[in-house]
């Protein structure tokens, strides 16, 4: 269990550093004002006029960093600063967030494939561990059997969870993509602004990109448990 809690320590220090950094990011370029005078929620709505989205709706949420796209009720959720802003950092979220909402007018399949995965992982994902070391502490006491297969349903949960979270991947990192080309081509920011705008949204990829490698450390450390402990 030891090597559990060191694997858990150093992934928790490392999401923390790229979580740390990333709010300095946005902090920094929240002082980057952008020249056309745009809030974050105007630069939305812009940037869904522009692919032809109409059914979706740009709304204020509160909180700091809480943005994101609701598929259910097609809402751009905008955290309070990013909603009102108009720096860089604002026109960078906004313009992620409706990043989502035209992969989902496009029926962008890697989001289909997260939006499908999501009933299940909030599910299993809050139990896996704890299946997994049920399994193993049965199996402990009454030999290989019953408490094996335990233990391997456990991982199959897990390894959902790691599916979700590599899965996640492409579509944050799309998203970032679509968002940049927009702010670009549309000469919404000047290129200081756009500089500051990618490396604001860089930062922002990371922390799934950290998650995603957490999660599947997770799986493997607990794979080994279960499978390593077999003759």
């Amino acid at each position: 269990m030891m090597m559990y809690y060191i694997l858990i320590g150093a992934i928790a220090l490392v999401s923390w550093l790229v979580s740390s950094k990333l709010k300095s990011k946005f902090k920094y370029y929240s002082k980057v004002h952008l020249r056309n005078g745009m809030s974050g929620a105007e630069i939305a709505e812009k940037m869904l006029a522009d692919h032809g989205i109409r059914d979706v709706k740009v709304i204020s949420t509160a909180g700091m960093l809480t943005d994101h796209y609701n598929p259910k009720n097609k809402t751009v959720n905008l955290s309070e600063g990013v909603y009102h802003q108009r720096n860089a950092a604002a026109a960078a979220v906004a313009a992620h967030e409706c990043g989502h909402a035209v992969q989902h007018a496009q029926a962008y399949e890697w989001l289909t494939m997260r939006s499908k995965l999501v009933p299940v992982v909030s599910v299993t994902s809050g139990m896996s561990m704890w299946v997994v070391f049920g399994g193993l502490m049965l199996g402990a006491a009454a030999g290989v059997g019953l408490g094996f297969y335990i233990a391997v349903a456990g991982l199959i949960m897990m390894g959902m969870a790691t599916v979700f979270s590599f899965v996640t991947l492409p579509v944050e990192y799309d998203a970032s993509n679509r968002a940049l080309a927009w702010l670009k081509q549309r000469n919404m920011v000047t290129p200081e602004e756009y500089k500051g705008s990618k490396d604001a949204l860089t930062w922002a990829a990371r922390t799934y990109l950290v998650a995603a490698i957490g999660s599947l450390a997770t799986l493997v450390y607990w794979g080994l448990q279960v499978f390593g402990g077999r003759d």
